[in-house]
């Protein structure tokens, strides 16, 4: 591949991937139209929906060959029941988050991810962190007591969806390229269709179902929910295969801010002193992570070169 052709790949890969963090920060507003359904049945729809719409997409792609290899592949089979329980814990909490009026705390926790990643580095991969990352970590971590103790909250919603999608990324890291965004999503939503399944008959017990009681373009924007979740991971998937990480890296801060506004300017959620300061000390830190891998990726870019000269 010639220079200009790679350069032409990685601004179409950061296309891409603007295009699916453009999509996940303004999701809420999309779960928010299906109000009056509750997070647990919204969960579900999304669960089966997914699994139809993925289902969908391998027979237009025929790549149900690669699906079924994966099936006979014992460890992938596990790492992508892992994956499937990671991201139903997250789906689950961040409607819950949205449609309990949320969303602020819900954009915390994605600003907070990037930190719980490089953390997850540490104590799982046993990775070395440098000065400036030790300190983005100090910052998120002041920011976290800040809002406990200032705000008079523990913002759950904020840590378990960090948590949940830092954990779920590092599975994905361990299962690699050998699983493909299609049937990577296809084998999670099939893992957690029992849970689906088993959290229908729940919610239809006890509080009841309202999709397709609410008129008919109220039932047809509920299987859309498969669409909605599979399309910005499609785009990811072919944005991180052609763009430079300190531009995924970069992009990844695209999706918070954009939940932050909806949350702040479109739902009016409060946004008291204790909580701008809390958020400011987590910007700091995205700051200072994120100069940190500009800076190192410039060092190892520069080290490459002088290693191709020698």
């Amino acid at each position: 591949m010639t220079p200009d052709e790679t350069a032409r790949e990685e601004r179409l890969g950061g296309i891409y991937a603007f295009a699916a963090y453009f999509l996940w920060g303004f999701m809420p507003l999309y779960f928010l139209l299906l109000a009056p359904i509750g997070p647990w049945e919204i969960v579900v729809w999304r669960i089966l929906f997914s699994l139809l719409f993925c289902a969908i997409l391998l027979t237009v792609t025929r790549t149900w060959g690669k699906l079924l290899a994966i099936l006979r592949d014992k460890r992938l089979v596990f790492w992508t029941i892992i994956a499937g329980l990671l991201i139903y814990v997250n789906w689950q909490v961040f409607l819950i988050g949205i449609l309990t009026g949320h969303v602020i705390e819900g954009s915390l926790g994605y600003f907070i991810n990037p930190i719980v990643t490089v953390l997850l580095g540490v104590l799982v991969l046993g990775e070395k962190l440098r000065t400036a990352q030790w300190v983005a970590i100090g910052f998120a971590a002041l920011a976290v007591i800040v809002i406990i103790v200032a705000y008079g909250s523990f913002p759950w919603i904020a840590l378990t969806l960090a948590a949940s999608f830092g954990t779920y990324g590092l599975v994905k890291k361990q299962i690699g390229p050998r699983v493909d965004a299609i049937s990577g999503l296809t084998l999670e939503s099939l893992w957690l269709t029992p849970i689906a399944i088993i959290q229908l008959v729940v919610v239809g017990a006890t509080t009841g179902l309202v999709w397709g009681t609410q008129g008919a373009w109220h039932t047809a924007l509920v299987p859309l929910a498969g669409v909605i979740t599979a399309v910005p991971l499609l785009l990811f998937a072919a944005g991180a295969r052609r763009a430079p990480l300190t531009v995924i890296g970069l992009l990844q801060f695209v999706a918070p801010i954009l939940q932050f506004i909806t949350g702040a300017w479109i739902m009016q959620e409060p946004m008291p002193l204790e909580r701008w300061i809390g958020f400011g000390l987590v910007w700091i830190a995205l700051i200072v992570l994120s100069a940190d891998s500009l800076i190192s990726a410039r060092r190892t870019r520069a080290a490459s070169d002088v290693a191709d000269l020698v």
